[in-house]
Parts: structure tokens; C-alpha cells; sequence
């Protein structure tokens, strides 16, 4: 239907080139003398490009897009060239470019950065090169590129989206953090430790067969060399870290902290060798229960770069219902609203629980309302850890914790 109405709204503009040049001749002949033939000669050139025009086809017109920016964090730039080909050397005055999205947060951010004109004359092959900066988190869907052409005078107009989908994944930033267990747990029990799982493992005590399973970190090289057999370091007091990242996804004006909050501790605990399980909990529910090698980092920097604020309920009526945090013994709860409901919540429905880390996200330079103090209070003498952190005491969230 849709395409009718094209064609027919173009057969009207046609239509209006042929009878503005019939009158144009008419007036000239009845009239007679130079100014009705002056404007007649004028208008002729003009009319017979547009009806030429009318019958050039678009339908050939090759669109190319590259991206020159292969992964993009949160505010960086984004930078896309379109290579427009025609099939001949037809003149055209111009053309104009359209970038089709459906991505609200890019319409919103870019604007009329994703439009432009371009002159064209006898050019064949035209390249448009745009720019955008500070790109919005997110999964953001190219569907495809729109031409339209126009005559001199926009008698006559076509139009035609060429399907180009690409998809672009901006993913959050992620601050270097300073990585100390919450919490570690030794064959004997349970213990605070201030030492990373890294300088844990260093302390080798002989070599063993190596097993599936061993990571890399633990083969014992020296050995290998010699005897061309995989032998793997055996460690003393070898540990263990049961820590679960709990991510409230309700709307709140920190949401994009949470999320670089989020990514920069699941950075921190891979790259130190150690393990993690994440809970995301929104409109829809995200779970990996240990997070612990770069393929398993990767999962959730792609879910985390998609995640938006989606959760409509208070998250201490889904808490008792998930499975995960029957298992969860040492949660990292990471929020930007601190509820007496989830003070309440996360204890009932992790029956193991050991120690509740809480991180609060703030902006910088932001005082808590005298009802947040008084939720932390009422979480501290629940056993609760809370930290309140900004942006940029990110990287430090771990050694705070360590001397509380």
C-alpha cells in the first residue's frame, strides 16, 4: 500500500512537469511575442531534465557502509563511511543521505548527524564520512541507508532504502580496579583476606600431573620444557572465592554508574584469576553462575552493554523466588537505591549467607537524604557491609571494603 501511494504521489509529479510545459507553450503561442516565448525557453531545459529524470532508475544504486571503529565504550566515537556507486554519469544535483535506525538512544544522541547532502554533478561514486562522539551504552541497529534524489526544482523526487543492517555494541566503560576478596574460604573455614587470588596461587608447594580443568596460569612451564609433558603447580592452602554479584536493574539516576560499576568488578575479578557469579534481575533475568575466563567475561560485558533500567517491581519480590541465591554464600549487592526491603529480602532467600557486601552508587558529589542514612544504618546493624561510592572512588571499592 505503501508503495502504491508512492507511485502514485510520483506519477503526480510527472504529471505536473507536462502540464507546467503545455502551459508554458500555450501561453507562448496565444500570446506570442518575446517575453511568452522567453519564459517558454527557459522553462523547456528545466521540465524535459525532470521528465528525463523521472524515467532514470535509482533501483541500481550500490550503498556500501563501513565501520571504522570495530568495538566503541561508553562515550567514545563512532566513526562510519557510506560509499554511494551510480551505475552511470547521468548529472544530478544533489542527493541526500539517510541513516534508518531504530535505536531511540542514537536518534536522540546523534540528530541530524545521521542525514547530510551531497552535491553530485557527474560524480559516479560519492562517500559520505560521519562522526559521532560520546556514544550512548548500548545495542544500537543500523537497518539501512535512504537516497533520495531530486531534480532542480523538487518537481520530481525518489526516494529508495537500500537494507544495510549492521549492529553496533557500545560497551560500558570499565575503571582498573585494585581486586581484594570480600571474603575467602580456606579448607578450614571461612576468613577475611586481603590477599588477592593471585598471590595465593604463587605459593607453590610441588607439581602433579596436569588435569582437564587446570588453568593456565598453573602449568608448570620449567617442567614442560624438560620433559615435554604438561605438569601442573600445587599450591598451598589452596582457596576459593564464592563471591555473587547481585545487579538491581530498577530505574534510578545511576543506572549507567551501576553498569560501569558492574563491569569494572567482573574485570577485576577475571584478569586476577579468581570467580564470580552474576545475577541481573530486570524485565528479563540474566545468570552466569561462575564468570571466571575471558569467554565468560565477554558474555557479560555483551549483556551488560545491552542491559537498560527494565525492572518495573521492587527487586525483594523476585529475590525469594530465584534459584540462583539458595547457593549464594558471599553476595556483592550493586544498587543505587538501598531499600528496607532488600535489607529484608536478600537474607530470607540466600540461606547460606555468610557476609552481604553492599555498593551504593552515587553521583559525585551527592549527600544521601537523611531516609537513605537511615536504611544504612538499619543494614549495617543487620551485618551488612555498605559502601557508598562514586565514579571516581571505583577503583578503590575493594580496599574499602578490606579495612572495614
Amino acid at each position: 500500500m505503501k508503495k502504491l501511494k508512492e507511485s502514485w504521489a510520483l506519477g503526480g509529479r510527472l504529471l505536473f512537469v507536462i502540464l507546467l510545459l503545455i502551459s508554458a507553450f500555450t501561453f507562448a503561442m496565444f500570446q506570442g511575442g518575446f517575453v511568452s516565448w522567453f519564459i517558454f525557453y527557459t522553462i523547456l531545459p528545466f521540465t524535459l531534465y525532470s521528465i528525463a529524470f523521472f524515467f532514470s532508475p535509482i533501483s541500481k544504486i550500490e550503498v556500501e557502509r563501513y565501520i571504522q571503529t570495530a568495538q566503541i565504550r561508553k562515550g567514545g566515537k563512532f566513526i562510519v563511511t557510506i560509499k554511494i556507486k551510480r551505475p552511470s554519469r547521468y548529472p544530478m544535483l544533489y542527493l541526500v543521505v539517510n541513516e534508518i535506525t531504530q535505536s531511540a538512544p542514537l536518534m536522540r544522541h546523534a540528530g541530524h548527524q545521521l542525514k547530510t547532502i551531497k552535491m553530485v554533478g557527474f560524480k559516479q561514486t560519492i562517500e559520505w564520512t560521519y562522526e559521532i562522539d560520546h556514544m550512548p551504552r548500548g545495542e544500537h541497529k543500523l537497518d539501512g541507508v535512504e537516497i533520495t534524489v531530486s531534480d532542480f526544482f523538487g518537481w520530481v523526487k525518489k526516494s529508495r532504502i537500500i537494507p544495510l543492517k549492521h549492529t553496533v555494541i557500545v560497551y560500558p566503560n570499565i575503571t582498573e580496579m585494585i581486586y581484594m576478596p570480600i571474603e575467602t574460604r580456606y579448607d578450614q573455614g571461612a576468613a577475611a583476606s586481603p590477599f588477592t587470588i593471585v598471590k595465593d596461587t604463587t605459593m607453590a608447594t610441588g607439581v602433579r600431573d596436569y588435569q582437564p580443568g587446570d588453568r593456565v596460569s598453573w602449568i608448570h612451564w620449567k617442567s614442560f620444557a624438560r620433559t615435554q609433558t604438561l605438569r601442573t603447580k600445587e599450591f598451598e592452602d589452596r582457596q576459593s572465592q564464592d563471591l555473587f554479584i547481585l545487579v538491581d536493574r530498577k530505574d534510578s539516576n545511576h543506572f549507567e554508574e551501576q553498569i560501569e560499576l558492574t563491569a569494572s568488578v567482573l574485570h577485576a575479578v577475571v584478569r586476577n584469576q579468581a570467580s564470580a557469579a552474576l545475577l541481573s534481575l530486570g524485565a528479563s533475568r540474566f545468570y552466569l553462575p561462575a564468570v571466571q575466563s575471558e569467554d565468560h567475561l565477554q558474555r557479560t560485558m555483551f549483556h551488560l552493554a545491552k542491559v537498560e533500567a527494565d525492572l518495573k517491581q521492587p527487586i525483594e519480590k523476585i529475590l525469594p523466588k530465584d534459584p540462583a541465591m539458595s547457593s549464594a554464600t558471599s553476595i556483592l549487592l550493586i544498587t543505587g537505591d538501598l531499600t528496607s526491603g532488600m535489607i529484608e529480602a536478600i537474607p530470607k532467600a540466600a540461606k547460606n549467607l555468610r557476609k552481604c557486601t553492599c555498593f551504593v552508587v552515587v553521583k559525585k558529589g551527592e549527600k544521601l537524604s537523611k531516609q537513605a542514612i537511615t536504611i544504612h544504618q538499619l543494614a549495617r546493624s543487620r551485618g551488612m557491609t555498605i559502601h557508598v561510592l562514586s565514579q571516581d572512588h571505583f577503583a578503590n571499592a575493594f580496599t574499602e571494603v578490606g579495612r572495614s
